[in-house]
């Protein structure tokens, strides 16, 4: 989750850079400023990690959390619905589209 200045040319700049990033890596929003991606095992943890050190834009408040795939699963909807992408992962490992 993240919160980025926008306030000059450059920050937006670097906001619309940061999340492409996001996406090019294969995490997908859940809300707004709100992105996931599931791993397989805290190795691949560690890599991704590494990758959002680098590309993370000075200024703003950027924040890691780690969630296992069943408190994922077990989070509670107050209003709205899962995404289609949601209900089709669901908690597989393996999707093959």
């Amino acid at each position: 989750m993240f919160d980025l200045p926008s306030e000059t040319k450059r920050e937006m700049r670097d906001y619309r850079i940061f999340r492409k990033s996001l996406l090019e890596n294969g995490f997908v929003m859940l809300q707004y400023s709100i992105y996931y991606r599931s791993l397989p095992n805290r190795s691949s943890l560690k890599k991704y990690e590494s990758i959002l050190k680098r590309l993370v834009p000075p200024g703003g408040n950027v924040r890691l959390l780690y969630v296992s795939e069943t408190q994922f699963q077990d989070m509670i909807l107050l209003a709205g619905s899962r995404s289609r992408q949601e209900e089709i992962v669901g908690a597989n490992r393996l999707v093959v589209i």
